[in-house]
């Protein structure tokens, strides 16, 4: 058994829709006071109202936007004046527009870049002294398999922002351990979410097929994923990071799922 939430605050970014809720949905049924942090306030709201239903702690909604320090700012701030403290930080936040290697523009990169890896680093530089107050204070970060292990036509920049992602917990983790602040990531393969539905039918056919378990992760196996890396029964790991993705990456190729 995980240590119970109760009584311990935790921030998710990209917290209305997707993995982010997923995350927020866990903390939520685990007792945590949950503050939901994302750019849409009506969609932030509807959420909210979701946990308050299934959830046992407190939920506050804040909108903001990570990728600029004053937005990250403001988030912890909202958290510091809702619930007094901060214990766990999950920087979920993210985009991930299509575009070829040949099509982009520095202003595509340079956007990818502010939200996936300034609203990492700038997430946590915000939330740090109130974690360090919690005596338990966990950063976890949302990577991918795109990127540090594999890729995909069309995310050579989203893959190079979750690489960086892991660069950055490092040496984050070295940094934050006299502190008593650990840094980890989670890395999803393919999760249903509203934007894996926006690929079709077809792409998520070939994906499932592609995965040994022949299904898509949830939302919530990425949540219990956070959630481990939360606990105190994670208090010696640091630095480290967990694949959630059904073996996604283990076959080298079509044959050997062909051959199970």
């Amino acid at each position: 058994m995980f240590t119970p939430m109760d009584g311990r605050t935790v921030i998710v970014t990209g917290a209305s829709r997707g993995i982010g809720k997923g995350i927020a949905r866990v903390f939520a049924r685990s007792g945590a006071d949950v503050v939901l942090a994302a750019r849409e306030e009506k969609a932030l709201a509807a959420t909210a109202a979701e946990l308050d239903a299934e959830g046992r702690g407190g939920v506050a909604t804040v909108a903001a936007d990570v990728a600029g320090p004053e937005g990250c700012r403001a988030i912890a701030d909202a958290a510091l004046e809702r619930f007094g403290r901060i214990d766990v930080l999950c920087a979920n936040a993210g985009v991930f527009p299509d575009k070829m290697l040949v099509d982009l523009t520095e202003a595509d990169v340079d956007a990818i870049f502010a939200t996936n890896v300034k609203g990492t680093i700038f997430m946590v530089q915000a939330a740090l002294p109130a974690l360090e107050a919690s005596g338990h204070g966990r950063v976890v970060i949302t990577s991918s398999i795109t990127g540090p292990i594999t890729g995909y036509p069309g995310w050579s920049h989203y893959g190079a922002t979750k690489a960086a992602q892991l660069g950055f917990l490092r040496t984050a983790a070295i940094e934050l351990a006299p502190k008593r602040i650990t840094v980890n990531a989670v890395m999803p393969g393919n999760v249903a979410t509203e934007g894996l539905a926006e690929m079709g039918e077809d792409y998520i056919r070939e994906t499932e097929a592609c995965i040994p378990q022949h299904r898509l992760g949830s939302v919530e196996d990425i949540g219990y994923a956070a959630l481990f890396f939360a606990s105190d029964q994670a208090g010696f790991v640091t630095g480290q990071t967990i694949v959630v993705d059904g073996g996604q990456v283990l076959p080298e190729s079509p044959a050997a799922l062909a051959s199970a």
